[in-house]
């Protein structure tokens, strides 16, 4: 029996990887110092989601069609976060000419906006946003989210065609 056709396996491995990506995260903002701006707190909520629904994909271990409204609802997560870490490279290849201004932090647009301006406030970007505070293997971190939400969602794909062991 293939160990990735179990049907809990491929969604307790998604929600691993999800915590250890808010982990890094976290050590990130803590330990190196890296403030993450607007879209970058989007993408964890992104994470966030798409691991919290994989574990939930995992305790029900959908079957059937099951798993298809699984990988939907998970996909939700996934393509948006891809979204998002895509505006972000897209404002991080502007000219320096071309890049917003650097717009209030979200904590303050939680308090004082309503909730649809916030949300079209952050997915403009600012100047924070633009900045590249970190590389590895010459991508910058939403380069390397965008990297994960591209996997995560053809894992996803590929577990919908994923068939039960007998």
């Amino acid at each position: 029996m293939n160990f990735l056709q179990l049907p809990r396996t491929p969604y307790v491995l998604l929600a691993s990887v999800c915590g250890a990506l808010l982990v890094i995260a976290l050590y990130m903002q803590y330990a190196m110092g890296l403030a993450p701006c607007n879209l970058c707190m989007f993408q964890r909520v992104a994470v966030f989601g798409l691991g919290q629904g994989a574990l939930i994909a995992a305790v029900c271990a959908p079957v059937g069609k099951g798993r298809y409204w699984a990988a939907g609802a998970l996909g939700v997560f996934s393509l948006s976060g891809l979204a998002l870490s895509a505006r972000q490279l897209w404002l991080q290849s502007l000219p320096k000419d071309q890049v917003p201004a650097c717009g209030p932090d979200l904590d303050w647009m939680l308090e004082s906006y309503p909730l649809t301006e916030m949300i079209m406030e952050v997915l403009k970007g600012s100047g924070g946003c633009a900045e590249v505070q970190w590389t590895f293997l010459t991508l910058s971190i939403p380069g390397w989210t965008a990297l994960f939400f591209s996997v995560a969602t053809l894992f996803l794909l590929a577990t919908m065609s994923w068939r039960r062991p007998s």
